[in-house]
């Protein structure tokens, strides 16, 4: 839809950018933190350990300095579990609670408000010992880590996210070093959806326990949503991305909006022999989420066609961005009509616009952006600036396609690309930088640490100043 006229951002329009703790804090295993899953996998061959990160644990007065000189609005980012609670339950860590009131209060002095994920690929390592997502209890052992943050942080923090990215927890697992499966489990699909049952429940809770304890704040998820194209115009395709669609987002949404299972991933799960099973107040629980909004993460658009095979088997690995096949169901397809990142990711601003308007057709709630971002191979050069034009136009564009989609009266509430700062990348490492502050440092030579501002930090600086009307 052609528009001669775009609306302007919202007055009250929050800008900023995201974090989360396992890749930016470091400081993984001191001051009674307990060690997460992420502390205890193998990282990728050729990737840094998660012992310092950026080292924001250390430095989060000059890091919050520098989003106040951008003119943040808003800084999303994480709780780390083990950090709260180094068991995952029982004592709490006096040293974390403090950590975390430093640094919301140091966001408050600058008037950024604080917007904070509850659970960030982090699961404590000592709750993965009693079987993780897998156990029953895990819904009870999330309620009370909800809890402790609402008593300790309630009083100032106002924006609440559930789980970052619980549709890539399930998908894709196995990539961000997180899926437990117990020995001996001999249907692994039915499992996976049994742990993401309990999540989905969990989160269900902890929203609701969020609108008794805190009146006044705001809750939502924060999936990873990417629109599903078919490949071409044949039907067998339509009906295939309407099935990746269904499974990869519509799943994550319909549950937290709605509290009831998408009909097409059930009778997938169905046909698997994978359905979860519920127990009593289960249900329940899922219709009292009620989320006051909607946080999610694009990077891309994802393409299908319809998968000739008949048998489902162990799928290829992959990742957040990538579609592999499913039996039956859907096949990955490259798009041409798409550029991609030297990380190989497509880029599809006009997908983005096009992402947002779905998302509120079907759910009519505000959204907020809480990842959107150009990870790339960035250099610092000898006077100390980083070039990243690169990252300026992908941002630029995507900025572009928010206000489309606001003047497509989408309710659009905010916008937080990852990341703030360089941080270590999920399974690609501190090569992939996506911030607007670089850090000094390599994957395994850490250097100085010290931070500089790319261009693209002077850039995003213009445009909160100017509420998103000069993107030049």
């Amino acid at each position: 839809m052609y528009h001669k006229t775009l609306k302007p951002f919202p007055a009250n329009f929050l800008w900023g950018a995201s974090t989360s703790a396992y890749q930016v804090e470091g400081a993984n295993l001191i001051d009674g933190k307990g060690p997460s899953c992420q502390d205890v996998k193998k990282v990728p061959e050729g990737t840094s350990e998660l012992d310092v990160c950026a080292d924001q644990y250390h430095r989060y007065k000059e890091d919050v300095k520098l989003m106040a000189e951008m003119g943040f609005k808003v800084y999303r980012f994480s709780i780390s579990w083990s950090r709260i609670l180094p068991e995952g339950t029982g004592e709490v860590n006096p040293k974390g609670i403090q950590y975390y009131n430093n640094l919301i209060d140091e966001c408050l002095k600058y008037g950024i408000e604080p917007l904070v994920t509850m659970f960030h690929f982090d699961m404590p390592a000592a709750l993965d010992k009693r079987g993780s997502w897998g156990n029953r209890e895990s819904i009870d052992w999330f309620v009370n880590f909800a809890k402790v943050m609402f008593e300790n942080f309630g009083d100032r923090v106002k924006y609440w996210l559930t789980i970052n990215e619980q549709n890539m927890l399930t998908l894709v697992g196995p990539v961000i070093g997180t899926l437990y499966i117990p020995e001996g489990c001999t249907n692994k699909l039915k499992e996976i959806y049994q742990q993401n049952h309990h999540m989905l429940v969990a989160q269900a809770k902890a929203m609701e326990l969020c609108h008794k304890m805190l009146p006044n704040a705001k809750i939502g998820p924060a999936p990873n949503i990417a629109l599903v194209y078919p490949a071409s115009c044949r039907p067998e395709d339509t009906t295939a991305a309407q099935n990746c669609n269904a499974i990869r987002n519509w799943l994550y949404l319909d549950m937290a909006v709605y509290g009831r299972y998408n009909n097409l991933v059930w009778s997938y799960l169905e046909e698997h022999d994978a359905c979860p099973e519920f127990e009593p107040g289960d249900a329940e629980s899922l219709k009292n989420a009620h989320p006051d909004f909607i946080g999610f993460n694009y990077y891309n658009t994802v393409t299908v066609e319809a998968s000739t095979q008949t048998e489902l088997k162990e799928a290829t690995p992959g990742d957040q961005q990538s579609a592999n096949e499913m039996a039956g169901v859907y096949k990955g397809f490259r798009n041409p009509n798409l550029t991609v990142t030297e990380f190989g990711w497509e880029i599809d601003p006009q997908g983005f616009r096009s992402t947002m308007r779905e998302i509120y057709s079907r759910y009519h709630l505000p959204m907020i952006v809480t990842e959107n971002g150009l990870g790339a191979y960035d250099t610092l050069t000898e006077d100390g600036k980083v070039h990243d034009d690169y990252r300026i136009e992908y941002l630029r564009q995507h900025i572009k396609m928010i206000q489309e989609a606001i003047t497509d009266n989408v309710e659009m509430m905010g916008y937080c690309p990852w990341s703030a700062i360089d941080l270590v990348s999920t399974h690609e490492g501190i090569r992939k930088r996506y911030g607007f502050i670089y850090v000094d440092r390599d994957e395994f030579d850490l250097k100085t640490l010290n931070r500089y501002r790319k261009d693209s930090f002077h850039w995003y600086k213009k445009v909160i100043a100017t509420n998103g009307s000069n993107l030049d």
